[in-house]
C-alpha cells in the first residue's frame, strides 16, 4: 500500500526528531563521546537513500499479511523505544556515554531489557523491512551489529559505574530479547 510506504518514513522522521528535542533535558555528561548525529539516525537516512538507489519498486512489499505484522512491529518496536526514553528521564544519554550523578534505572521496561531502547529502535526497523522495502532488512543487520556493539560497550560502562548492584541486574536481565539474549 502506497499509504504505508509514505507514512512510516514520515513517522520515523517524527520520532528522530522528537528524540533529538528530548536530549536537550537529560544530564549533562562527566564522559561524553556526543556526536552531533546518533548513529541511528545516520542509519535511518542511509536506509532511505538505499531504498531510493534501488528503485521505487525493487524489494517493495505487497503482500497485505506482510503490511499488518510489518506495521505492527513498527509501532510496537517505536512504543518500546519512547517507553523506555520516558523511562529513563533525565538519565538518557546518547548511546555509550556516562552521565553526571548517574542513576541505575531497573523499572518499567528495564524490568526485563537492558537496552530496551535498542530493541525496540530494531524491532521498529525490522517492521519497516517487513512493511514496505525488503531493503531495509539490510539496515535492520547493520543496525543490529551496531546495537549489539553499544550494549556490550554500555554494559561495561554500567558494570563501572555501579559495581555493587549492576551484576546482579545484568544477571536477571537479558541484553536486548526478553527471556533470550
Amino acid at each position: 500500500m502506497q499509504a504505508l510506504r509514505i507514512a512510516i518514513p514520515v513517522v520515523w522522521v517524527i520520532f528522530w526528531a522528537g528524540w533529538l528535542l528530548a536530549a536537550r533535558w537529560s544530564k549533562q555528561g562527566s564522559e561524553t563521546r556526543r556526536r552531533a548525529v546518533p548513529a541511528g539516525l545516520r542509519i535511518a537516512v542511509l536506509a532511505a537513500i538505499v531504498v531510493r538507489l534501488a528503485g521505487s519498486h525493487t524489494g517493495t512489499v505487497h503482500a497485505l499479511a506482510l503490511e499488518i505484522v510489518g506495521t505492527v512491529l513498527f509501532v510496537a518496536g517505536l512504543a518500546l523505544a519512547v517507553w523506555a526514553r520516558i523511562t529513563l528521564g533525565r538519565n538518557w544519554g546518547m548511546p555509550m556515554t556516562l552521565k553526571q550523578e548517574p542513576e541505575l534505572v531497573t523499572s518499567g521496561p528495564y524490568r526485563y531489557i537492558r537496552h530496551p531502547i535498542y530493541t525496540g529502535i530494531l524491532l521498529a526497523m525490522l517492521g519497516t523491512g517487513i512493511a514496505t522495502y525488503v531493503l531495509a532488512l539490510i539496515v535492520f543487520a547493520v543496525m543490529g551489529v551496531y546495537f549489539v556493539y553499544s550494549a556490550r560497550v554500555e554494559d561495561r560502562l554500567m558494570a563501572t559505574s555501579f559495581p555493587s548492584t549492576y551484576p546482579e541486574y545484568r544477571e536477571r536481565t537479558k541484553m536486548l530479547i526478553p527471556f533470550v539474549l
